[in-house]
């Protein structure tokens, strides 16, 4: 399988929630797709068909495919702790997701790109693996010769602020200071779900 490249709004409108960060278009529509529109009569959904959408949303959200995300599980499980938190905590700790939170990029399909174009550095070592692992106090920065790409620097005058994150504007370098707690991660995934799909 593919990354998905498709409409981002249809995959939306699929969960309800806005998953890629504003959209226009989401406003105008939140309801499911379908040609028969919001008056579609709707059948309730299966335990099951309720758990793989969970899994799907967080899958889209942070742009992991199948394998990769199925590997995550395994080694959240294999930890000690709570599966389902471990497997976000996992997903917040991938290189573009961080790249993401940072601000250096204005979503993760953007950060991910970042990335494979070898602008990030981690502990000032280039490093163009999207799914790189990050650890408290690593040192994630901008490339010094991409330092001037108006993608960057346009996306980190909107940026945002996280507890787990500490940002050096001059320096365009930001350190992954701890792993964030559940209740700091503010993605809308019911993680639980994911762990009674893959633990059937």
């Amino acid at each position: 399988m593919a990354r998905y490249t498709g409409p981002k709004t249809k995959i939306a409108r699929k969960f309800g929630q806005t998953i890629f960060g504003d959209d226009k278009s989401f406003e105008k529509k939140k309801y499911p797709p379908g040609m028969h529109g919001p008056n579609k009569r709707r059948g309730k959904k299966s335990e099951y068909a309720v758990q793989l959408e969970e899994k799907q949303k967080a899958k889209y959200t942070y742009g992991i495919l199948e394998r990769q995300f199925a590997n995550m599980y395994k080694k959240a499980n294999a930890k000690p702790g709570i599966t389902g938190e471990i497997l976000l905590q996992l997903c917040e700790s991938r290189l573009d997701n961080a790249v993401y939170r940072f601000g250096i990029a204005p979503s993760r399909s953007a950060a991910r790109q970042f990335v494979s174009h070898k602008h990030i550095t981690v502990n000032g070592e280039v490093v163009n693996i999207p799914s790189y692992q990050l650890k408290p106090g690593d040192v994630v920065a901008v490339r010094e010769k991409s330092k001037t790409l108006s993608a960057i620097t346009d996306s980190l005058k909107s940026r945002s602020t996280y507890d787990w994150l500490i940002w050096n504007d001059e320096q365009m370098s930001g350190t992954f200071n701890s792993v964030p707690e559940r209740i700091q991660i503010p993605e809308d995934i019911k993680e639980q779900l994911i762990v009674e799909l893959y633990s059937k």
